[in-house]
């Protein structure tokens, strides 16, 4: 990864970017008030960096049929190294855990998953997380609606 220092230009396009993935490259060297040629040599730079790790689109839940959240703490048996990594290994593999992070104090892990419905969560529940090696404590909590959703960080450009 090369090291890139940020400057106000390099702040706008990230913050452009993260705004809109899709922003055609003609606009956001509009935007950050460069010509294009420059403007791409700096995204790739910045992607190169590490400070742009992907592009996606944003979608849906409900509508593609995943009408329920639950933030699920999970407390482990064992906070060894080897422990915690083997955990991340296999929360890495269940496409139901949309995030997950490791936390300090008496929560070891905080889960968001998605499932079709209550059911279906249970089903994962008791299936895989609670049944999981080292896994000592599971709190779930259903989510009742989204009121903010703002991914990324905020970003000062000028």
């Amino acid at each position: 990864m090369r090291h890139v220092k940020l400057d106000r230009i390099d702040r706008r396009i990230l913050r452009d970017l993260q705004a809109d993935g899709r922003m055609t490259n003609v606009e956001l060297a509009r935007r950050a008030g460069i010509s294009a040629p420059p403007c791409l040599r700096r995204v790739r730079a910045l992607e190169e960096a590490g400070f742009i790790r992907g592009y996606h689109a944003d979608l849906n839940a409900e509508l593609l049929g995943f009408g329920v959240t639950v933030f699920a703490q999970v407390g482990l048996t064992s906070q060894a190294e080897s422990d915690l990594k083997a955990f991340e290994a296999l929360i890495a593999t269940w496409p139901e855990v949309r995030e997950a992070n490791m936390l300090a104090g008496e929560t070891d892990f905080l889960l968001k998953i998605v499932a079709e419905d209550w059911d279906a969560y249970q089903k994962f529940l008791t299936n895989k997380l609670t049944a999981a090696p080292n896994v000592s404590h599971v709190k779930s909590a259903l989510s009742i609606r989204t009121s903010k959703y703002e991914p990324g960080v905020p970003i000062e450009a000028d």
